[in-house]
């Protein structure tokens, strides 16, 4: 009967509870007055019964008016305790005025007085007996049981706000506080954080909502390392603020990602950094429907510029990103103009076009291949659009006069052991060497590690292979990594660019590194599950180990030499790195391109460890065509046939390269700048 009740129209709900007040409030006068009188004759009590009905018909308009009709039974907090006073302060003045003055002789002001007393004791008692009823008997099957950590004033609104609810069934509150311990909060137990686990057992507790908003990072992650043995789902409400403001509601709880704990306290962006290069200025990015790109999209979006051109080879990913920035325009009213093309940063002649006709000031060239094992097995594509693809859109913007220009690095560009890390440090020493050339441009390079949530991270292939029952797969038990979300890292890119003198390479702070396998563990402990292994049998996922695969290092490093110094931004190093002037960078480019062209790998392989000394391949080259080739009698011949005849075998020879400067397409041999 009751669930009929409450799913009745909204409507109706509230039409019967004001013709039930309509019933109740003229017999509560009734009451009053034969308390008053201290008399049960009926005739006596009959005596004011157009002044019983009279209650009624004053305090339902009033009632109505102060908005006691409209507020859900369910979700009534103390606040209503106001409105009833109020409300039948008023009618009840009202009524006792009106009979003042129209009949002050038979009506005294004491069963008045009754009146309003009993009165609230009805509206009250009855509107939370009626709260109380239905969030007690009211079923709902598949409530999740959970106990919410923080018993201050997030958690209590989180427990008022989640217990009408149909997805959460908040059973207790935990808190780190003694002096909370062994009290009630919203009518449930505050307990210590030591008693979880038996709390769990007893009340079949499957999920903690961290209810703590104002905690730091670190003092989350003190938190999360307490609870991880339990393998209880853990979630965590929206700010404070948020909930003010009226940007998120306090039932908008979200499960606990572990980027909330590799990530580190935010750093306080420096405006005058972040609006430098971009805001009132024409700005392009290249890779910019990419992690990366699309993020430093969002962000330069917010800062004001007079335009941004994106750029990127891949259809779907421009679209995407482009149609993310319309609707962010359509909020903001910003009036930025927006400009998208699909093509290759290897189009020079386009690129340099674009900069030209759009009159772009800053660069953001976040173009690259970067997953590793893929181009472990397509060298030469990771070669052309790496680093070929940054000399080509350096030159466009000497060319176009561009006033900066930075490259997004990554870590794996300091002693590499695969060819994305060779062309990415391969792309930084081309800038470098146009910096040293004096141009108008300012060339700066970012180089970070692994951003968390980016195409091919780890976390979201993670969290797939989780919610599929496992197995997880790693290469290594001890394989380690930086990493930076996506925003920060964005963030800190736009900052360094705008301190760039020309030649920088700087590094951001990333923190400490983190194991992999430490951070799978705690992956599925947040899922509420645990790892199977030797010790725990009965587990439910998995850890698989694979191998390191083509080119992987068990550890990355962000600094090549020690020779690095502090900037204005605490997150932000200047490294100082070897260089190569550009006359004998552009003989060993023109090497490399041949040997590109000639589909040569063992070429390529000699001429990328020529330029980026500190290349130590760890495999052999595993080029799909070249093992294809090499698998075969007549491959095999050809491919040696093909290193014979190369006109750069012999390497290092003054008349070896000049042959291959004249076998270079025009395009590669063009006047930079």
């Amino acid at each position: 009967m009751l669930n009929s009740f409450l799913d009745l129209p909204r409507r109706l709900k509230q039409l019967i509870v004001g013709a039930v007040d309509l019933v109740c409030l003229p017999a509560i006068f009734f009451l009053a007055w034969s308390l008053h009188l201290n008399a049960l004759d009926a005739r006596v009590l009959w005596e004011p019964r157009w002044l019983a009905l009279g209650t009624a018909l004053v305090s339902l308009p009033v009632f109505a008016h102060l908005g006691l009709y409209r507020a859900v039974i369910r979700y009534i907090d103390q606040k209503i305790i106001t409105t009833i006073v109020l409300g039948n302060t008023i009618a009840v003045l009202l009524l006792a005025g009106a009979c003042q003055m129209i009949a002050a002789q038979r009506f005294s002001l004491p069963p008045f007085l009754i009146y309003w007393f009993i009165s609230i004791l009805y509206l009250l008692a009855g509107r939370f007996a009626a709260r109380r009823l239905m969030l007690g008997k009211r079923n709902f099957p598949n409530r999740v049981r959970v106990a919410i950590y923080g018993a201050g004033e997030a958690g209590s609104l989180l427990a008022n706000a989640l217990a009408p609810g149909k997805q959460y069934e908040p059973v207790c509150f935990i808190d780190d506080n003694p002096q909370r311990y062994n009290t009630t909060v919203r009518g449930l137990n505050v307990h210590p954080s030591t008693s979880l686990e038996q709390l769990a057992k007893v009340h079949n507790i499957s999920t903690v909502l961290l209810a703590m908003p104002s905690l730091t990072r670190p003092q989350q992650r003190e938190i999360l390392d307490r609870l991880t043995h339990l393998s209880l789902k853990i979630k965590v409400t929206p700010p404070i603020d948020s909930l003010v403001k009226g940007k998120s509601r306090v039932d908008d709880v979200r499960q606990i990602e572990i980027e909330d704990l590799l990530s580190r306290d935010v750093v306080a962006p420096d405006a005058t950094l972040l609006s430098a290069c971009i805001s009132g200025k024409s700005v392009m990015v290249s890779g910019a429907g990419g992690s990366i790109g699309s993020e430093l999209c969002r962000q330069i979006v917010a800062l004001d510029p007079v335009r941004l051109v994106l750029l990127d080879v891949c259809e779907y990913a421009l679209y995407a990103i482009e149609q993310e920035l319309r609707e962010i325009q359509a909020t903001q009213q910003n009036g930025i103009e927006l400009v998208a093309f699909i093509g290759s940063v290897l189009e020079t002649e386009k690129c340099t076009r674009i900069m030209r006709t759009y009159g772009v000031q800053t660069v953001y060239h976040a173009a690259a291949y970067k997953h590793v094992p893929l181009v472990e097995h397509n060298p030469i594509e990771g070669i052309r659009n790496n680093a070929f693809g940054t000399l080509s859109m350096a030159r466009a913007a000497v060319a176009s006069g561009v006033e900066c220009f930075v490259l997004v690095s990554t870590d794996k560009a300091v002693r590499p052991t695969n060819v994305m890390g060779a062309t990415k440090r391969l792309a930084e020493l081309i800038l470098q060497a146009f910096a040293r050339r004096g141009t108008r441009t300012r060339f700066c390079m970012v180089r970070f590690g692994n951003v968390l949530g980016s195409s091919g991270s780890v976390v979201p292939l993670f969290r797939k292979q989780i919610a599929g029952g496992g197995p997880i797969t790693l290469t290594h038990p001890e394989i380690t990594r930086y990493f930076m979300t996506i925003p920060e890292a964005a963030q800190l890119v736009v900052q360094a660019g705008a301190m760039g003198k020309g030649g920088d390479v700087f590094v951001l702070d990333m923190g400490e590194p983190v194991r992999i396998a430490d951070l799978a563990e705690r992956m599925v402990h947040l899922s509420g599950q645990t790892v199977r292994g030797p010790a725990t049998p009965d587990g439910q996922i998995e850890i698989a180990y694979v191998g390191l695969r083509p080119g992987e290092k068990l550890y990355e490093e962000l600094l090549i030499g020690a020779n690095v110094s502090a900037t204005a931004h605490p997150l932000i190093r200047r490294a100082q790195e070897a260089e190569i002037a550009w006359p004998f960078l552009e003989m060993m480019l023109t090497e490399l391109e041949v040997a590109c062209q000639r589909f040569d790998h063992r070429a390529i392989r000699a001429s990328l460890a020529k330029i980026v000394s500190e290349y130590q391949p760890m495999a052999e080259i595993v080029d799909h065509l070249w093992q294809r080739q090499a698998s075969s009698p007549a491959g095999a011949a050809g491919a040696a046939d093909s290193a014979r005849s190369h006109p750069l075998s012999g390497y290092g020879k003054g008349a070896a390269a000049a042959s291959a400067a004249a076998a270079v397409p025009q395009r590669i041999l063009e006047q930079n700048g």
